[in-house]
C-alpha cells in the first residue's frame, strides 16, 4: 500500500455483502470487459465499459477507471451500481449490484495496480496472437495507448442476479 494509507480492502459499511460463487468469480475474470451502470442527478442510468481488476469472494468486486468523467461524477452523488457480463456465445451473464466507493489513486493498493497491469499485458498479448491468426480488428494496440487508472471503483456486493434465461439456466441467487 502507498503511504501507509488505510487499507481499501476494508468493509465500506454500505450493507451486507454477498458472497461470489466461484462460477461467477470465473466468468467475470474471462470476459475483456464488463459494463457498469451509475445513476445521475436526474436518476437515468448511465452506462460504461470498465475492465475487473480484482474480486474477492467475499463480495467486493474492485475495477480501475482511467477517466473521471460521467461514472466518477454519478458515484459522488449515488453509490449506487451495478456490473453486467454477459457472454453472448453461452447465452450466459450476471448482474452484481450493490453500492460502492471511490478509492483516490494515492490511497489504491500497489498490487492492484500491478494486476491491472498485467491485465492489460495479457490483452495486448491476446490482440497480438489474433493479428497473427489474421484476425485482426486494428492495426495498432489500443490497450497500449491507454492512460493510467484515475481511481479505483470497489463494490460491494449486495445481490446477485443470473441473466441466462430460466429454460436454459438457474435464475436469481
Amino acid at each position: 500500500m502507498r503511504g501507509g494509507q488505510r487499507n481499501v480492502r476494508e468493509g465500506l459499511g454500505c450493507g451486507k455483502m454477498k458472497k461470489i460463487p466461484d462460477e461467477i468469480v470465473q466468468f467475470l475474470h474471462a470476459q475483456a470487459f464488463v459494463i457498469v451502470l451509475t445513476v445521475d442527478a436526474r436518476g437515468r442510468p448511465h452506462a460504461s465499459c470498465k475492465g475487473i481488476v480484482e474480486i474477492d469472494k467475499n463480495g467486493r468486486v474492485y475495477l480501475l477507471d482511467l477517466y473521471k468523467r460521467i461514472t466518477f461524477r454519478n458515484l459522488k452523488m449515488n453509490s449506487n451500481f451495478s456490473i453486467v457480463g454477459v457472454n453472448e456465445h453461452k447465452f450466459k451473464g450476471y448482474c452484481l449490484q450493490g453500492r460502492a466507493k471511490i478509492i483516490p489513486v494515492e490511497e489504491m493498493d500497489a498490487a492492484l495496480i500491478e494486476a491491472w497491469e498485467a491485465r492489460i499485458a495479457t490483452r495486448i498479448t491476446q490482440r497480438v496472437l489474433k493479428n497473427i491468426s489474421g484476425e485482426k480488428a486494428h492495426a495498432y494496440h489500443p490497450e497500449a495507448l491507454l492512460p493510467k487508472p484515475q481511481y479505483l471503483i470497489a463494490l460491494d456486493v449486495e445481490n446477485i442476479v443470473d441473466l441466462t434465461p430460466g429454460h436454459i439456466g438457474k435464475g436469481a441467487l
